[in-house]
C-alpha cells in the first residue's frame, strides 16, 4: 500500500492514490507526495586492486567535497527560527482563547445583574486581551508561511476571516466601552453583548481549525 503525505499540512494517507481533497487542509491530490521508502541498493562489493610496486606512478586521489557550511542565522530571522521551533503560536493563542470566554460571560453577568464589578472585570481582562493580540497574530503569520507555505486553501481562509472577526469585533467592544463605560446598563447593551458573542463564535472557529491542524483529526 502506498503512503501520501499533504506537503501543505502533512496529514497522511495510505492508499493507491492520494485523496481527492485533503480532509485536514483542503488542499487538492496535486499538493500530495508519496512517500514511501524505496529499497536500499545493495552495497557493491569492491575488488580487491593489487599492490602499486615503488617506482610506478601511482593514481591522483580525487579529493571529494564535503558539505556546505550550513549559514547561520543572525538577527530577526534567528528569533524567528526560535519562535517556530519552540510553538510559539499554538502557545501564545491560549491566552485570548481562553480569557475571551470569561470576558463575555462577565459581560452576560452585568448585563443580567446590573452589577459594576463584572464590566469593570471584563475591561480588564480584555485589556490583556488586546494586549496579547499583536503576538499571537505575529507568530499565526509566521507559523502559516513558513509552515504551511502560504496556503490559501478553504480552512486557511475561515482561519484567517475568523482570526479578522476577532480583532475587529474585540477592538470594537474595548474602544465601546472606553467611550461609554454605562453601556452594559444602557438600552443599547443587547447591541455590545451581540457584538461580544460574534467575537466568541469567531475565536471558537479559529481555535478549532488551529486544533485540527496540530492534531490532523
Amino acid at each position: 500500500m502506498k503512503v501520501w503525505q499533504c506537503s501543505i499540512c502533512k496529514y497522511i494517507h495510505k492508499g493507491e492514490n492520494p485523496p481527492e481533497k485533503c480532509p485536514v487542509c483542503g488542499a487538492d491530490a496535486s499538493k500530495f507526495v508519496e512517500i514511501n521508502k524505496a529499497p536500499m541498493p545493495e552495497k557493491p562489493i569492491k575488488k580487491e586492486t593489487p599492490a602499486v610496486k615503488s617506482g610506478i606512478d601511482r593514481p591522483e586521489k580525487k579529493e571529494v567535497p564535503g558539505p556546505a557550511p550550513a549559514i547561520k542565522e543572525t538577527g530577526f530571522e534567528k528569533i524567528k527560527s526560535l519562535l517556530l521551533k519552540h510553538h510559539a503560536h499554538p502557545i501564545s493563542v491560549h491566552s485570548p482563547n481562553g480569557i475571551l470566554p470569561v470576558v463575555v460571560l462577565l459581560w452576560l453577568m452585568a448585563w443580567v445583574f446590573d452589577s459594576d464589578l463584572f464590566p469593570r472585570v471584563a475591561f480588564i481582562n480584555m485589556i490583556f486581551v488586546v494586549v496579547s493580540l499583536p503576538f499571537v497574530i505575529f507568530t499565526g503569520v509566521l507559523e502559516w508561511k513558513k509552515k504551511y507555505n502560504a496556503a490559501l486553501t478553504i480552512i486557511f481562509k475561515l482561519k484567517i476571516m475568523a482570526a479578522t472577526l476577532t480583532i475587529i469585533s474585540c477592538t470594537i467592544s474595548l474602544i465601546w466601552y472606553l467611550i461609554d463605560p454605562q453601556i452594559i446598563s444602557s438600552p443599547k447593551a443587547w447591541v455590545f453583548i451581540l457584538v461580544n458573542i460574534i467575537m466568541l463564535i469567531a475565536v471558537g472557529i479559529a481555535g478549532h481549525i488551529g486544533g485540527k491542524l496540530v492534531f490532523k483529526d
